[in-house]
């Protein structure tokens, strides 16, 4: 956490103006957003499964004090002189539509509020129009509900899902107890960090960050060439499908254990074994790769929502026959510096840059990374994530979603319809969970010699060989 005076946020807003700078992330979602309006590839979700009988008022109530709290959810976007501006909505309600499933059957409840979520989930935002944000209420029985909120990435991430739940389940609790709200008034909000940000990118001490970007990114590839279904196509699009897998339990642990022998994170471990799976498919030997980082290096962000999450490049040299464990230590140093220097918003390191830009072809990488913690229960009976809402879009070619659940890794791999087959990709994820064993099994192998095939894929080949000898 960087707490140096020169850089520790304080902005004290100007109360006669109405209309704020967007953050850097922002103008670039704001941007994208007036190339294909429609598009719901950042519209994101949040699913809490509420296993108590719900006392719907008190939860009307409690989302509205969470709107009335967070100006970031009474936020919307208008133009001025060509740039997005953030326009602060006052007393701004919320309504929580109630859909009652409970007269179907058990498995119709779960299937129905599932459609219905996706349905919800791809349904495109105006970001002219306030709020950014819609909320259902699933009645699965007396004391089993399923509450759903739609929201756009633009005022939304990651960290935002656990501050917005464990808040809305504190001021739940005191309202159905007839209660005052707990929470302690917010002394900033997301308006000041966007200008703070504004100012901070002025500064020497972004400019040491930028130059680092610019050395370590010098004639870095332009993409990554994966073997796909079928070419690009000229018009590309962003429709996208998932696939999940979930690691063992004691292929999980084994992974802990190698990070701690290593003297890495888990994280740093699961990077370099993604990087190998790409070099082993793509035949290149600079692997450039997109993560993110919650963005949040000041204190006083980490009470809010907001969208703050920063991507950071990790660009990792392959070559020379390696090890595993060479690797890691590769990797670990990458990781390191990549971390180091985070404070460069990713737009304006694009901007800076000027890298060549293709058509449907994301700038600098095209595949993500990602390992992220599971959401913890602030209250019995409240339980994040029940079901996966799906806007069958993707935003990389290819995305590998991590989440680091009691016991085990849930992988879930996002791609684009237009270049992968579903069959492909859960190859690809049968050789990921292949590759994660020989690693644990042996880390001194050489990348060119740990296995790829499943135990289904040897045999084939196998039974093929000696039906052609």
């Amino acid at each position: 956490m960087n707490t140096s005076p020169a850089n520790e946020m304080d902005i004290q807003l100007d109360q006669t103006i109405s209309a704020f700078p967007a953050s850097f992330a922002q103008q670039r979602l704001w941007f994208l957003d007036q190339l294909e309006a429609s598009s719901v590839a950042y519209n994101e979700s949040s699913t809490i499964r509420l296993n108590f009988a719900v006392n719907e008022q008190a939860l009307i109530q409690s989302l509205n004090a969470l709107v009335e709290r967070h100006e970031v959810l009474r936020t919307r976007f208008v133009a001025i002189d060509g740039q997005p501006m953030q326009v602060i909505v006052p007393g701004l309600m919320l309504p929580l539509p109630v859909v009652d499933l409970s007269a179907l059957s058990e498995d119709q409840r779960q299937a129905e509020a599932r459609r219905l979520a996706n349905e919800e989930a791809q349904r495109p935002f105006d970001l002219s129009q306030a709020p950014l944000l819609r909320t259902t209420l699933f009645k699965l029985d007396a004391e089993a509900y399923v509450l759903v909120l739609i929201i756009h990435h633009i005022i939304f991430d990651g960290w935002s899902e656990s501050v917005l739940s464990e808040e809305l389940a504190a001021l739940y609790q005191a309202f159905a107890a007839g209660q005052a709200s707990p929470l302690s008034d917010l002394p900033f909000q997301y308006v000041d960090y966007a200008i703070w940000q504004q100012e901070h990118a002025r500064g020497d001490r972004l400019a040491e960050h930028l130059a680092y970007w610019k050395r370590h990114l010098a004639g870095a590839p332009a993409s990554l060439t994966l073997p796909r279904d079928r070419p690009r196509p000229a018009l590309p699009t962003v429709q996208g499908a998932q696939y999940f897998t979930t690691l063992p339990l004691d292929l999980t642990r084994a992974l802990k254990a190698l990070s701690r022998q290593e003297g890495v994170t888990l994280y740093m471990t699961l990077v370099a074994a993604f990087q190998t799976l790409l070099h082993r498919y793509s035949g290149q030997d600079d692997i450039v790769i997109g993560t993110v980082t919650s963005g949040r290096t000041q204190a006083k962000t980490e009470a809010l929502i907001g969208f703050f999450v920063n991507t950071l490049l990790l660009r990792t040299d392959l070559a020379g026959n390696l090890s595993f464990r060479e690797l890691l230590g590769r990797v670990r140093e990458v990781v390191l510096d990549a971390f180091a220097h985070q404070d460069v918003p990713f737009e304006y390191l694009i901007k800076e840059l000027q890298p060549e830009r293709t058509v449907g072809r994301n700038p600098l990488f095209q595949v993500l990374f990602t390992l992220d913690p599971p959401l913890r229960s602030p209250m019995e009976g409240w339980v994040n994530t029940p079901i996966v809402v799906e806007t069958n879009t993707s935003k990389f070619d290819l995305s590998l979603k991590l989440i680091d659940e009691p016991g085990s890794l849930v992988c879930r791999f996002e791609y684009r319809t237009d270049l992968f087959d579903e069959a492909t990709i859960a190859r690809m994820a049968g050789h990921w969970q292949t590759l994660l064993k020989g690693i644990v099994d042996d880390p001194a192998q050489r990348l060119s010699a740990l296995p790829l095939l499943t135990e289904t894929e040897r045999q084939q080949l196998l039974v093929e060989w000696n039906a052609t000898s």
